[in-house]
């Protein structure tokens, strides 16, 4: 698969992952696990499906009886047991209970459960991460390149945004904010958190879908200085001109990938 898309692949399941941590809360707070979601990142995992007695489980099939073993409920934990293990733990019979043995085992899972919510999410997000081929040349950021440059001549918000999501995966760069929110526009930056709540957004891509416009702003923005977010509406609304603006954006953000990695 070419590098584009198992870029997308991946961001899809970093995004599905947020998903998923959101509806991640204490037992007490009334929220339930995203499954859906979850199901769907699943798919992309190295695990199986499979139903045994009520539970949905997602097994690493090995050559022995004990396996990696996901439950998909509002725990999410992962075991590393057998699968008549986990059905005793999980979805006990009457018949099963009443024994001593058994009833320490549904009790207490400690031995075999190796991690649970928001543990098990980061793990099988990696595990789907690490299938993907990420590796690149230089012709693969050409692609993208040519494909944002062609869309903002056709004005193809669509196409834009995507080759600038991508560009801004690779560097590290965060979509804004809240704070940095401006009407009719897409934000992309290197996001730097205060601990007074002062946010730093820099160096910035604005893409204006309305006007079809990319302006890069090559310093920091913080959230709470006046005057730095009136520049920041400024250049985004046309007001001011910015250091680099149209094409050249996208060149300039390929050309610091290369600079970074190649």
């Amino acid at each position: 698969m070419p590098f584009k898309e198992n870029l997308l692949k991946k961001m899809k399941i970093d995004n599905m992952a947020k998903k998923v941590f959101a509806s991640i809360g204490p037992s007490d707070s009334g929220l339930k696990i995203d499954k859906e979601t979850m199901r769907s990142i699943l798919e992309l995992s190295p695990y199986k499906a499979r139903k045994e007695r009520d539970l949905e489980l997602y097994i690493q099939e090995t050559n022995t009886n004990q396996k990696k073993i996901i439950v998909l409920d509002n725990e999410l934990p992962i075991y590393n047991t057998t699968i008549e293990d986990v059905a005793l733990r999980k979805s006990p019979t009457i018949k099963e209970m009443v024994n001593i043995r058994n009833a320490i085992k549904i009790i207490n899972d400690k031995d075999v459960k190796t991690s649970r919510k928001e543990e098990s999410l980061k793990i099988i997000q990696k595990e789907c991460i690490d299938m993907i081929d990420l590796s690149f040349e230089k012709s693969d950021l050409d692609e993208i390149e040519n494909d944002g440059v062609i869309s903002l001549e056709r004005g193809y918000p669509e196409g834009v945004i995507e080759s600038i999501s991508l560009f801004a995966e690779l560097l590290g760069y965060t979509e804004a904010p809240k704070a940095f929110k401006i009407n009719h526009c897409k934000l992309f930056g290197a996001l730097t958190k205060k601990e007074n709540k002062e946010m730093l957004l820099g160096p910035i891509v604005i893409y204006n879908i309305m006007h079809n416009t990319i302006k890069l702003i090559d310093e920091s923005i913080s959230s709470v200085k006046e005057f730095q977010m009136k520049h920041l509406h400024n250049i985004a609304t046309e007001k001011e001109k910015a250091v680099k603006e149209g094409a050249s954006v996208i060149k300039h953000l390929k050309d610091e990938i290369i600079k970074r990695y190649l």
